[in-house]
């Protein structure tokens, strides 16, 4: 399928959906007609051209695979006098209409698909085919688990959903902040997952980073004036515009210090750093917003050396006081021995070791290296480095840090050489 269409498809999707379900209800229904109707011009569009009214066309499809449905049931003439009741009121879009001025239940709709009641990884699933547009496959390959169990996961929290009864509408004003901030930290999860993929054979799936981005986007046109919304996508901008610089030859990772700056993405920092600098000026300082100043402050230095690792240090203490978690401690530990030295750095890391909630993730130890190579203990370096290659289940990082291993095993036997006569 051409890009075009697909990106026009992922475009229209939610708009679609979202006036499908205002109308009519049962969001599992109209999500699987919607489906069927992507599916049906993913065929045709690239062969017989894209309609004029593009979204127009999907609604009549769509709202065709309804009546379908509905048809096909005993209880089609009450189901028929529901939506009767549930129709459009008069002068709203027809299923043919495509005017400026429709309504975008977008936001409504990521408000559904990340009920509280669904689990983070059904409502990840769930955002990506019901507003992303994305296929059950898709979304399958993306997450390297077989269709199936994908399948089973979506249908799952589509019934979970209709089980809560929850109606398609807005959170009430008292639950609207803790929803949407539910809403971001799924498109978040989705980004990550995109940028260092958690298993595989790939660093990257460049897919689910755009596909973040471009959701995140849309949230920010539908809330311009929300500054973490504004600081996820900043935050998302600057980190992605260091995607091609992030893996070498043969796709092994290349670290933020060795990378080459020149592969940076210019126009995606450039739009990152206005963003999280015009949100920081009208705004109070939230965690997506620092995190994205973090990933600024790293941008705007040409060299590792020009990186200005004291202001760096200050952000993240200050996000460990909005958002204190042990990641954010992961990271701090870094900055604190790039300002103090590695042994302070250690100590940082020392605090973590009895926290259960990173007891088995493999960046620990990883960082843990790090910071004991650069202190001049090998042999303790090369225990982290190898309990860290054990953790991880992603490929590309299992060879780096293998690399490493590799060339402080290296090290010492040049040393060795060295000091025989």
């Amino acid at each position: 399928m051409p890009v075009a269409v697909e990106d026009l498809l992922r475009e229209l999707a939610p708009r679609v959906l979202g006036t499908l379900v205002r109308r009519h209800g049962a969001f599992d229904q109209c999500e699987d007609a919607v489906q069927e109707a992507l599916l049906a011009a993913a065929v045709q569009w690239p062969d017989e051209g894209v309609p004029q009214n593009p979204r127009g066309w999907l609604l009549t499809v769509a709202t065709r695979r309804l009546t379908d449905q509905w048809r096909s049931e005993r209880a089609r003439r009450d189901r028929e006098a529901a939506v009767a009741l549930r129709e459009a009121p008069a002068g709203e879009d027809g299923p043919g209409a495509d005017r400026p001025g429709d309504r975008d239940d977008t936001l409504t709709l990521l408000f559904l698909c990340c009920h509280p009641a669904l689990t983070p990884s059904s409502r990840v699933a769930l955002t990506l085919r019901a507003v992303g547009g994305l296929t059950t496959a898709q979304i399958a390959h993306a997450f390297l688990v077989p269709e199936a169990t994908m399948a089973q996961r979506i249908s799952r929290a589509k019934q979970r959903i209709r089980a809560t009864g929850a109606r398609f509408a807005p959170p009430p004003p008292d639950e609207r902040d803790e929803r949407l901030r539910a809403v971001l930290h799924v498109l978040y999860l989705i980004f990550n997952e995109g940028y260092t993929a958690s298993s595989g054979p790939e660093l990257q799936r460049a897919d689910l980073t755009a596909e973040a981005i471009r959701l995140a986007r849309a949230v920010h046109g539908l809330l311009p004036g929300d500054g973490e919304v504004t600081g996820l996508l900043a935050l998302m901008l600057l980190t992605d515009a260091r995607r091609l610089a992030r893996t070498g030859a043969g796709g092994l990772l290349v670290p933020l210090s060795e990378q080459d700056r020149t592969r940076w993405d210019a126009a995606a920092i450039a739009e990152g750093t206005r963003l999280i600098t015009d949100a920081l000026t009208w705004s109070p300082p939230g965690p997506y917003q620092v995190q994205a100043a973090i990933a600024a402050v790293h941008a705007e230095a040409a060299r590792p050396e020009d990186t200005d690792w004291p202001q760096i240090l200050a952000l993240y203490r200050l996000l460990s006081h909005l958002a204190p978690n042990p990641m954010v401690t992961l990271n701090g530990a870094v900055a604190l021995a790039m300002v103090h030295g590695p042994r302070a750095g250690l100590d940082l890391l020392a605090t973590l070791d009895g926290d259960e909630r990173l007891s088995e993730h493999h960046r620990l130890a990883a960082v843990r290296a790090h910071l004991l190579e650069q202190a001049g203990d090998r042999a303790a370096a090369r225990d982290a480095y190898r309990a860290a290659a054990r953790g991880t289940t992603s490929l590309p990082e299992q060879r780096y840090l293998e690399a490493r291993i590799a060339r402080l095993n290296g090290e010492d036997h040049d040393a060795n050489d060295g000091a025989n006569p």
